[in-house]
């Protein structure tokens, strides 16, 4: 089973995605929090992301509305979302917000996290994904 991992960022868990821009199909890594609390496996948003990196590589489709750290309607845009070292590329849905946690590029939320098993398998400084 492939697996991939990533040190601790600020002692949080987090996740590195590839995203490919609209223009000129350069892609852009994007390091995420890795949050099991945000949202349910049923939320229909994998990532929330800053709206600007949504912009660069998506198109808005719908407004949804979020409770909890974020408050009020927001744009919801497909993203192709790339793990290279998984072999996974599929398009998700991503929450564009005008900030996102100090120190990260986004937030990986449990819909995107429950794809994968994930944890730390035996190493504290480390999270990381499994197929």
């Amino acid at each position: 089973m492939p697996r991939v991992l990533w040190t601790l960022q600020h002692g949080r868990p987090c996740v590195q995605v590839v995203l490919t821009l609209i223009a000129g199909g350069q892609p852009l890594v994007r390091t995420v929090l890795a949050d099991t609390g945000a949202g349910s496996v049923r939320a229909g948003v994998d990532l929330i992301l800053d709206e600007d990196d949504c912009l660069l590589c998506g198109n808005p489709l719908k407004l949804t509305h979020l409770g909890g750290a974020y408050v009020g309607s927001y744009p919801i845009y497909g993203l192709p979302v790339r793990l290279p070292a998984l072999g996974f590329d599929q398009p998700l849905s991503a929450v564009g917000v005008p900030s996102v946690p100090a120190g990260f590029d986004g937030i990986a939320c449990f819909s995107f996290l429950n794809r994968f098993t994930y944890g730390n398998f035996g190493d504290p400084s480390q999270f990381g994904l499994e197929c």
